[in-house]
């Protein structure tokens, strides 16, 4: 029975102790991001000519949130106009052979625009595609072969995390203090500067385990998770967040559709005429959702008082237990009623000497040792 009760104490002090059994928690985490990106890329290609990148131009949305997404690569189909024009080879509800194919008005429903009824093809080819209203010319082209923004590998994110916790009031930020703001522009986080908050993009593609030029190409999904495991009943300077990062989407091109990321957007304008045309992006690039966890423990006497009962009343029901299984229930329950009872002889009735009268019966008792 001893070893029962030693082994609960250690278990009882583990859970008071290391588990902070002591402490009042708040997991109600309050919290804010904000993001910036920084970096310039310089391309030159058929569709748009010699153009400078800039955070206006790759980051959407631009004001910087938890989310937010960088392009890396794109194709382009400049100046569409809305008239008629023949749908893609590349969509088969499109196809035909003549004209009874495509009936007018009818959308195509994973093409670009809305039949007119008429069969378009070549004529030494026997089947087309219908003829629709939409922005004409249709995106044909398919997506480059090598990134289009190489450069956004050196690209910097720059991650502003506001936590509170309601219960204690207690309220801390990832950036450390500094009076002047160029103190951080040469830092990058790492192992040798973790409150830095400035994040190299390709280096943090790599800690993904993925590759930046494979991701930068069909695009992907990142998680940027911030956990901060609060003890208050130590100094606030002890209160620091920990970084993970994920790569979120499919790791399997080519095998995969949930494989990469891309979305479509368009630049709208007016010629002098009052013509308006647009040029249609389709991007590929990188999302990067930045998610916020944590848990804040302080002393309290509340729970202090119910984890120390708790504790006591559970040794206290493991030995009646036990007891109940030695007794009851083994083989050689006789052996340990031995060694845990023991017979004692109760006497009544006492001498004017003030001796024991051991001519009576003795009253056998057994008493608990």
């Amino acid at each position: 029975m001893r070893h029962t009760r030693g082994a609960a104490v250690p278990r009882s002090s583990w859970v008071f102790l290391i588990k902070k059994g002591y402490q009042d928690t708040d997991t109600s985490l309050q919290s804010s991001i904000i993001t910036k990106v920084k970096g310039v890329s310089f391309t030159n290609t058929s569709e748009l000519g010699e153009r400078l990148w800039d955070v206006a131009d790759y980051v959407i949305p631009p004001q910087g949130e938890n989310v937010f997404f960088v392009i890396t690569n794109l194709i382009v189909t400049p100046n569409q106009r809305q008239e008629t024009c023949a749908e893609s080879e590349r969509v088969p509800d499109a196809q035909c052979s003549e004209d009874r194919d495509c009936p007018p008005g009818k959308p195509v429903l994973t093409g670009n625009g809305v039949r007119t009824g008429r069969c378009l093809r070549a004529e030494s080819m026997q089947r087309g595609t219908c003829e629709i209203f939409a922005w004409c010319p249709v995106e044909t082209k398919s997506r480059p072969a090598k990134p289009l923004l190489r450069e956004a590998e050196d690209f910097t994110i720059y991650i502003k995390n506001f936590i509170r916790f309601p219960k204690f009031n207690f309220s801390k930020t990832n950036v450390l203090d500094k009076k002047d703001k160029g103190d951080f522009k040469p830092c990058r986080f790492g192992p040798k500067d973790p409150y830095c908050p400035i994040f190299r993009l390709g280096t943090v593609v790599s800690w993904t385990g993925s590759s930046f030029q494979e991701i930068a190409l069909q695009g992907g999904v990142i998680g940027i998770q911030i956990e901060w495991d609060c003890d208050l009943d130590k100094a606030p300077s002890e209160c620091n967040p920990r970084y993970y990062f994920n790569r979120l989407d499919s790791r399997s091109p080519g095998t995969s559709v949930s494989s990469g990321y891309n979305f479509r957007f368009a630049k709208y304008y007016r010629d002098e005429a009052g013509v308006e045309f647009r040029t249609l992006m389709k991007a590929y690039g990188i999302r990067f959702d930045v998610m916020v966890n944590g848990r804040a423990g302080k002393f309290s006497i509340i729970p202090t008082i119910i984890n120390v009962g708790s504790g006591v009343a559970l040794m206290g029901i493991g030995s009646f237990l036990c007891d109940l299984v030695l007794i009851y229930f083994i083989k050689k329950s006789n052996f340990y009623r031995n060694k845990k009872y023991e017979e004692a002889r109760h006497r009544s009735g006492h001498l004017g000497n003030g001796k024991m009268n051991v001519e009576q019966l003795p009253n056998l008792q057994t008493v608990e040792t």
